[in-house]
């Protein structure tokens, strides 16, 4: 965390409003005349009390899970569990994330009516204003995205709550939420800095170039699948799968989004970097070229602080580096989705884990982690070993560069030569620049959006967006019924697992400080037991030797059988044309008189 907590210190009490219901939000009138809206710094501090409410951690954790590369390590019997499985009912749905992101609107919205009314002093005045204004548009169309893409049709407030009388919103079509989110960011690109004009200087905030980025990611939801239902109806038979019925409509949205992520690679403000310096500096609070836009924490009680905790490496509590209690584990088919040579792999799955004597004991298939956050890699602590001051990646540049590609893919039906260009870049600095191990770029429609599909997987695993990209494509279902087919074929040892390894030796080594430079253990991998000679040779030179499939583990120490528990519950509420939307809570529909008779058909 950079910014300074004192600034948002005046919007605690509407922030601390907000966590049981959005709507019983203060008096804007009040809130306006006493105290922010009369100078340039206090309105400045109303628009970072909206950033507080852009993330929650549900984002990453419960809505992160039950995707081709992460899964829920806790019980069956547990709510975090059952949502990362498509368990759903209208109990266990977390709320969270949809009262966050509705505060963040509300905060957006009572800056969007004040800031107009504000006359400025000077042009530096002017600038600044209009900066506030666009970052105000950003994030009401940020906090939108993020409620309709897991919720699909809800309530589009536009005014501030006071405004509004009594809040009754009923649902809005999502394509009309979505339009208007690309019409306000359309709006904050007009007046927001590049970051290259030196009025920001932190990526937790917004400038042109991350509108931009969040414009193409809005655009590209717009136009890709959704699961909808008739409105009026609500009848079950209504439910599909579908794009919006305007075919010119989806072109538009595609032109959007290239021109957005266009505009972003024109300018040259943003570049890749080593993929490993992305996530060294992302836990130790360092800003680079690739990162575009970051959620901070916000200071030491920030109830969104697990990151690395929850999603991260594990850790012994009695280890040097504090304790580490991932709840999400990454899906050993995973590991197997890399090509050999793809510095990513061993980036964002961490092989090994932290033991009480800080020594590094390898994770067995089962108990693969996240290695993108590990604690290993921070310059010390933090604040407490559940609030770590990691922020969170919103966008990176990587990220645009897919997004260029797909558009440009969708929009001539075919890869042209920029999308392959887009493609390849993303992919040549996965494997440094080393061509002959990047395989061959698909040159047909069908191919290479299956090779962007698959490539934002490895590129942007456990960012969080993998889970609704899939459903945008409307491939989850047929997805996520294939990765799970794979993951018992790897239990069995059969298919393309025939030749896994099924036993690794390594070293047992500490790590001795922080900022630990190793990425992975090490290892000798064998398809099959070594001999008892090969095993006391191995003994000899000071190896350890590991059944892959077996349950020795610090973390998630499970077998990788086809009947573990784990293996069979991976998705079992899983249902086409159902859960690609979530239902809304009881109590979220109970909230809101808008809602009533207006829950999930299916539920």
């Amino acid at each position: 965390m950079k910014m300074n907590i004192k600034l948002i210190f005046l919007l605690g009490i509407v922030l601390c409003s907000s966590c049981k219901k959005w709507l019983e939000m203060p008096s804007e009138k009040e809130f306006d005349s006493e105290t922010i809206f009369d100078n340039v710094s206090r309105a400045e501090m109303a628009v970072l009390g909206a950033y507080s409410s852009t993330f929650n951690r549900e984002l990453y954790y419960q809505f992160g899970m039950g995707t081709d590369e992460c899964f829920s390590t806790e019980g069956e019997t547990n709510s975090k569990n059952q949502v990362a499985n498509y368990v759903y009912n209208t109990s266990n749905i977390p709320t969270s994330t949809y009262t966050a992101m509705y505060a963040g609107v509300e905060y957006a919205n009572v800056c969007i009516k004040n800031l107009p009314q504000m006359e400025a002093a000077n042009e530096q005045e002017k600038r600044k204003l209009d900066m506030l204004l666009g970052e105000s548009y950003a994030i009401r169309a940020m906090n939108l995205l993020n409620v309709v893409r897991f919720f699909g049709d809800v309530p589009y407030p536009k005014i501030p709550v006071v405004d509004a009388g009594t809040f009754n919103s009923s649902r809005v079509s999502r394509d009309t939420i979505l339009d208007g989110c690309i019409e306000d960011l359309q709006k904050a690109i007009e007046l927001l800095p590049w970051k290259g004009e030196g009025m920001v200087a932190t990526p937790e905030r917004f400038t042109k170039n991350a509108a931009y980025g969040v414009l193409a990611r809005v655009a590209l939801y717009a136009a890709g699948y959704s699961l909808r239902w008739d409105l009026n109806s609500y009848s079950p038979g209504s439910v599909k799968i579908a794009q919006r019925d305007d075919v010119n409509r989806i072109t538009q949205l595609y032109e959007i989004a290239r021109d957005a992520c266009k505009a972003i690679v024109d300018r040259g403000e943003n570049n890749l970097i080593a993929y490993e310096t992305v996530f060294r500096d992302l836990v130790n609070g360092q800003y680079n070229v690739e990162t575009m836009l970051e959620y901070g924490q916000y200071g030491a009680n920030s109830n969104d602080g697990s990151i690395s905790y929850t999603n991260g490496m594990f850790a012994h509590t009695n280890c040097m580096f504090g304790k580490a209690q991932p709840a999400m584990g990454a899906l050993p088919t995973y590991y197997f989705d890399f090509s050999e040579g793809d510095v990513r792999r061993d980036v964002a799955i961490c092989n090994y884990s932290i033991a009480s004597d800080n020594t590094r004991q390898m994770n067995n298939y089962a108990g693969m982690t996240i290695g993108k956050f590990r604690v290993t890699w921070k310059a010390e602590i933090g604040t407490a070993i559940n609030k770590r001051d990691i922020n969170w990646p919103v966008l990176r540049y990587s990220d645009v560069l897919l997004m260029y590609a797909e558009a440009e893919n969708e929009l001539n039906h075919g890869p042209t030569a920029l999308a392959v260009e887009m493609y390849e870049k993303v992919r040549s600095r996965a494997f440094n620049n080393d061509r002959a191990k990047m395989g061959a770029t698909p040159s047909g429609y069908e191919d290479f959006k299956k090779a962007v599909i698959s490539e934002r997987k490895l590129e942007l695993g456990f960012e969080g967006w993998r889970r609704t990209d899939l459903a945008r494509w409307g491939i989850l279902y047929e997805t996520l019924s294939e990765t799970k087919q794979k993951l018992i074929q790897l239990a069995k040892g059969e298919g393309p697992y025939a030749d896994v390894d099924k036993y690794r030796a390594y070293k047992k080594e500490q790590a001795k400080s922080f900022l630990d430079p190793v990425v992975a253990v090490p290892f000798i991998g064998y398809s099959q037991a070594p001999t008892a000679s090969e095993q006391q040779e191995l003994n000899t030179q000071g190896y350890t030797l590991l059944e892959m499939h077996g349950n020795v583990s610090l973390f998630n120490a499970n077998r990788t059988d086809a009947t573990s528990a784990w293996i069979t519950g991976l998705f079992r509420g899983l249902e086409k044309n159902k859960v690609e939307i979530l239902p809304l809570n009881a109590t979220t529909i109970d909230d809101n008189p808008g809602l009533q008779g207006q829950q999930h058909p299916l539920y």
